[in-house]
């Protein structure tokens, strides 16, 4: 066990923080600049936050898809973040 941790350096641990780190800031970021256009956003079909939606979607082990949803122009009007299960 002790070659194995030898052979892996410790910065993979530090990038991987840092990467997700710079993917919440960087939704973060987006979705206040979409709630500020007046795109509402919902978490499992619940209207909800930007700040909401990053505390529960990016500290989770769980995977959750956004879908986009358009008015008849095609315009983005609401951003849905669902749950995603491998057991559904």
């Amino acid at each position: 066990m002790e070659i194995v941790r030898k052979c892996i350096p410790k910065q993979i641990g530090e990038a991987m923080t840092s990467k997700y780190e710079d993917d919440s800031v960087l939704l973060k970021v987006k979705l206040k600049k979409l709630e500020k256009e007046g795109i509402r956003l919902f978490l499992n079909g619940v209207p909800s936050t930007t700040e909401y939606i990053i505390e529960n979607c990016i500290n989770e082990d769980t995977v959750y898809m956004p879908d986009y949803v358009t008015d008849e122009c095609g315009k983005i009007k609401e951003i849905r973040y669902d749950r995603i299960s491998a057991d559904d």
